[in-house]
């Protein structure tokens, strides 16, 4: 059933334009490039337990150079490409990315590890190794690890090799990861013998369950970023990173008499269900052609979707098979996490290619109500080399504190940082692995942020050269 124009309309009027909608985050009503930390005192001139407002108090430079965190909090170096090895022997790859926790067995905790590695393997030196068995395309160079975390031990394995640039990816409420390939390279394209831009499951706690992977090609070939899990509805949604023109935001509806599980996805038909992309207009019912128009936090759109003509892009890409004025489109979409009964949706910036630019927005998408409402918008920051301001949002995870936790991919210095229910906003981390020069420092994005499942350990991804680290400390309940 179609969300019309007119329907949106009235239940707009009925809700003051739908800006207090349900989800623990609320409205984050922050002001462009008012993304910032709300302390501003030092290390120095405030005690370690002095701190009792938004967040965990300023961040302390690590004599390491790796991770600079708040007073009282520690981190734990789980993997780190062409240092530590897998249980085959071979170097951890690199180019860490998407990453979800699961429990596994005896307490220990299990970590499926996306490594966005594009193109044939010649060109990286820790590609995903090709483990018999595991392999889609001899000719990729990515995949994603499987990672068992205990207190005084770490092992590592393959999870699926061969595929190509696995981005953010998704876990569904099943138990595995839904890992994405951020490409459209077909057979004879950049080396490849076998055609790319797919989603393929992994099984964290079942070796032989990933065994000959097979591509969900219901889901649509095309430069997937992530994806997540309706566990009501049983719908998938899936945003793409791609530019000219910008990319669009998926939902795959699960035909009739489908039930999800472990291992279910890959019995589909190439052509099961129904892959739509995402269509809004505003509260006057105007159609919206970019999700860069909108300017202010609590912007409400009501959604449609559009049926894609050809999901696998046998000779179009898919967001090239929409004439202008049938679909929404969107610069950079990228993390999502399902969380408040609906997906948290982010679009990292928007720049000439965007009819209004902008350094990050992040979206909730109601599928109750069909609604897609702006939680967060970050201006332009007018200096992305000096600590302090945050842009280029990316990967997304709803922090078990209360509000979210998001990993920065933009310019200049790089963190991880918290934004409350009110949009407060505060520093986790900040990246000090310089692998640029002196003169011309470079900080490589974070990824993959996610938490334990018992809360207690933040885990992040340093992308370059591939660090995955486990974080602890005095976690609380931050305040609305």
């Amino acid at each position: 059933m179609s969300l019309t124009r007119r329907d949106f309309t009235r239940q707009s009027a009925l809700t003051g334009a739908g800006v207090a909608l349900a989800g623990s985050v609320g409205a984050l009503a922050t002001a462009p490039n008012a993304l910032a930390s709300t302390d501003t005192e030092s290390a120095a001139e405030k005690p370690a337990d002095a701190h009792h407002g938004v967040g965990y108090g300023p961040l302390v430079s690590d004599p390491k150079g790796i991770l600079a965190l708040p007073a009282g909090f520690s981190y734990r170096v789980i993997t780190h490409s062409g240092k530590t090895r897998l249980e085959s022997g071979e170097f951890t790859p690199s180019n860490h990315d998407g990453t979800a926790t699961f429990d596994g067995p005896r307490g220990a905790t299990l970590l499926v590890n996306n490594h966005e590695l594009k193109g044939p393997r010649a060109a990286w030196k820790y590609p995903v190794p090709l483990t018999e068995g595991l392999v889609y395309d001899p000719a990729a160079s990515g995949g994603c690890t499987v990672v068992e975390v205990r207190r005084d031990q770490v092992a590592e394995w393959v999870g699926i090799a061969g595929t190509s640039t696995n981005c953010a990816g998704g876990s569904t409420p099943w138990g595995t990861w839904l890992t994405c390939e951020e490409t459209e390279d077909k057979a004879g394209q950049n080396g490849m013998t076998k055609d790319h831009g797919y989603v393929f499951e992994v099984d964290p706690c079942d070796r032989r369950a990933n065994r000959d992977p097979k591509p969900v090609k219901a889901l649509g070939r095309y430069a997937h970023e992530a994806v997540v899990v309706d566990p009501k509805r049983g719908h998938l949604y899936l945003t793409e990173d791609a530019s000219g023109p910008n990319g669009l935001l998926y939902r795959w509806t699960p035909p009739a008499g489908f039930h999800h599980g472990r291992g279910r996805l890959r019995t589909l038909a190439d052509d099961a269900g129904v892959l739509q992309a995402f269509k809004c207009f505003d509260s006057g019912g105007r159609f919206v052609d970019d999700l860069s128009r909108a300017t202010k936090t609590g912007t409400v759109y009501g959604v449609d979707w559009v049926d894609v003509p050809d999901r696998d892009a046998k000779t179009v890409s898919t967001r090239k098979q929409f004439t202008d004025g049938r679909i929404t489109r969107a610069r950079k979409l990228e993390g999502m996490w399902w969380g408040d009964g609906g997906a948290y949706i982010v679009s990292s910036y928007a720049r000439e290619e965007s009819p209004v630019q902008h350094d990050g927005q992040v979206w909730f998408y109601d599928p109750r109500r069909r609604t897609l409402t702006l939680k967060v918008l970050l201006g332009a920051n007018p200096d992305p080399s000096k600590d302090g301001g945050f842009d280029g949002p990316d990967n997304i995870t709803v922090s078990p504190y209360g509000g979210l936790v998001i990993a920065e991919d933009g310019e200049g210095v790089q963190h991880l940082f918290g934004a409350t229910d009110s949009g407060r906003t505060y520093p986790i981390a900040r990246n000090e692995l310089n692998i640029g020069t002196q003169e011309k420092p470079e900080y490589s994005e974070f990824t993959g942020v996610t938490f334990s499942p018992d809360g207690r350990t933040l885990f992040a991804n340093i992308q370059t050269p591939g660090i995955m680290l486990a974080i602890t400390g005095p976690w609380k309940r931050q305040p609305r």
